[in-house]
């Protein structure tokens, strides 16, 4: 296994290990905004944008899951969207939500409301933990 090799197995290998730690729901429909904003009335739900080209999203990802030490039975939802796969949701959730686009983006919801919404390095494990 060349150097290339150990260095990209190493970072999927910890990229996985992150992804194990943070409970992301996968969100892949449009039908789940719905959803999403009934689930809101009885826990925090958060939704994390994320564009796989984009090394600043990458990189706020990371730390987001690096922080991220909420319990499994906390009261929250957390939602993660592919950009570059979903585009259609990303505009869908602007429209219904009343939140421009942007990438990497963070927005949670109580009560069918926008309670906390922020882009790039604003977005913060910390932060959705004092919201929850």
């Amino acid at each position: 296994m060349g150097l290339f090799d150990k260095m990209f197995n190493a970072e999927k290998k910890d990229n996985q290990e992150m992804k194990n730690k943070t409970p992301w729901i996968d969100l892949n429909s449009i039908d789940q905004l719905d959803e999403i904003e009934n689930r809101s009335e009885e826990r925090t739900v958060a939704i994390l944008k994320h564009s796989t080209t984009c090394g600043i999203s990458r990189m706020v990802l990371k730390m987001f899951e690096s922080d991220y030490d909420l319990d499994k039975d906390e009261a929250i939802d957390l939602y993660f969207l592919d950009l570059k796969s979903h585009r259609d949701i990303s505009n869908a959730i602007a429209e219904k939500f009343r939140v421009r686009h942007e990438s990497p983006q963070l927005i949670v919801l109580k009560n069918r409301e926008v309670v906390h919404h922020s882009s790039h390095q604003a977005i913060s494990a910390n932060k959705l933990k004092e919201l929850v």
